[in-house]
């Protein structure tokens, strides 16, 4: 950890004036701003959407789902359209004709409920007003008639997530600001693009479909100017240096937060009723509250994969969790706040898996309904106080492209702000020396570093330090 408090956020404040500079002034057709996980992108984006659609010209901001748009939506009129804010930033929501507005999105449209009037929806870009800023998704902006445009095009577009957006979907929307400049703001350690089909035909050539959106714009225009953002504001002092390590060897970050700012605390497990056999799923929540990890490692065994042992272990440490009534401590609520259930995720590889973890937790009771289960593709971009994650290596006799992906173990073990516990069977490293990387290379293709297979085997070593072995 470097430097105070006040010198973190001066650090990452200069980061974001430099963005700045390079898209008003320096005459870049484009920006790329890379970022760890937690490090404020859209925090980033409602700022320079705001500074560009000072200029007076029009602004278009694309993001991958309309999660993402909805919550972007409600954060730009939370900070720029609000009565007192003195912006007075006119939003657009450009959206499918079955659209219905979100909670989020509809506080901000007028009415006697509502927060204010700076956000429009409709399904055509004419029949927004002309705002400032039109938010929508890159499917959306791809199916936009080129006329539905303001004069000229959008001079400045901002692509949300760029780096799980495939290069195709740029290319469809890339007329419309063809003669503008474009920021591209995304994490290059999550998710690769998903596609449907094998790509494998294009693998190695510069119009490669399936490739991320940067990775093609870096290729063909490499002098475009590269900014990081240098800290997690999500990830705990406890989590960054193995997620730095693991996944971000060559872009390094920090915590934006010091040891000493967060804190979890459970009361005593004595105090709470449970399972005679609860006591190895207490001391992997005590070592989680205490060091920020666990691994809880079931025997080993080789399994079908929707392991009911596994998925039962998830669900029982998040129902012990939540009636355990732990709290999180840091300095915005320094008197603590509930672990609640909405602030439990519980992420797996596989649906069948997370469906079977959510019978699992409905069995446990109803009061478990809020605790999130899903898989890392739609944990991406979230955040909690405590995740719960059934390794995707976990009981397995081999070890596949999928599961090995350095993106999909990236976004489960960085999606919390306290604590992370892994549930796991043993002998997975003993699986990885049996099954190196055979991956075939391509010509072409810049390798990818680190591979699924030494990520793997860092977070294992360092997990190793914080195992409880499953009562038996």
């Amino acid at each position: 950890m470097t430097g105070s408090s006040a010198e973190r956020s001066a650090a990452a404040r200069a980061v974001i004036d430099a963005v700045t500079a390079d898209l008003l002034g320096a005459g870049h057709r484009g920006v790329i701003v890379d970022s760890p996980p937690g490090a404020g992108k859209s925090t980033l984006v409602v700022e320079l959407a705001g500074r560009l659609a000072d200029t007076g010209e029009p602004v278009m901001v694309v993001a991958q789902t309309n999660e993402q748009v909805d919550d972007l939506v409600d954060r730009l009129a939370a900070a720029h359209g609000a009565p007192g804010s003195g912006r007075g930033l006119t939003i657009g929501r450009l959206s499918a004709s079955g659209y219905v507005p979100t909670q989020r999105v509809a506080r901000h449209t007028g009415g006697p409920h509502a927060a204010d009037d700076s956000v429009t929806v409709a399904g055509k870009v004419a029949d927004l007003g002309a705002p400032a800023v039109t938010v929508a998704t890159a499917a959306k902006w791809a199916r936009t008639a080129q006329p539905e445009r303001p004069a000229g095009g959008w001079r400045w577009a901002i692509l949300d997530e760029a780096y799980q957006m495939r290069s195709d979907g740029l290319l469809a929307i890339a007329p419309r600001f063809a003669d503008g400049t474009a920021l591209f703001v995304g994490d290059p350690g999550q998710l690769d693009p998903f596609a449907t089909i094998d790509g494998e035909r294009w693998a190695g050539s510069p119009w490669d479909p399936t490739d991320s959106a940067v990775a093609v714009v870096r290729a063909h225009n490499p002098r475009l100017p590269v900014h990081r953002l240098p800290y997690s504001w999500r990830l705990p002092a406890t989590a960054a240096p193995l997620v730095c390590r693991a996944f971000y060897p060559f872009t390094p970050f920090e915590a934006g937060s010091a040891p000493q700012d967060r804190a979890m605390k459970l009361p005593g497990a004595a105090t709470v009723a449970g399972p005679a056999d609860s006591g190895p799923i207490d001391q992997a929540l005590d070592l989680a509250a205490e060091t920020g990890w666990a691994l809880y490692e079931l025997p080993a065994r080789h399994t079908v994969r929707t392991d009911t042992e596994a998925v039962d272990a998830c669900a029982r440490l998040a129902a012990r969790l939540v009636r355990r009534e732990a709290s999180v401590f840091d300095p915005g609520y320094p008197g603590g706040r509930p672990v609640t259930a909405d602030r439990v995720a519980i992420g797996a590889a596989h649906r069948d898996q997370a469906a079977g973890i959510r019978a699992a937790l409905d069995r446990h009771g109803a009061d478990l309904a809020a605790v999130t289960v899903d898989t890392a593709n739609r944990l991406q971009g979230r955040e909690y106080d405590v995740c719960i994650v059934l390794h995707p290596l976990s009981g397995r006799r081999d070890a596949t492209a999928f599961h090995l992906e350095t993106g999909r173990l990236c976004v489960l073990l960085s999606r919390h702000r306290h604590a992370c516990i892994v549930v796991s069977r043993a002998g997975i490293p003993e699986l990885l020396d049996a099954h190196p990387h055979t991956e075939p290379v391509h010509l072409g293709v810049p390798v990818k570093f680190p591979d699924g297979w030494e990520a793997h085997q860092a977070v294992l070593a360092h997990l190793g330090g914080h195992r409880v072995t499953a009562a038996r």
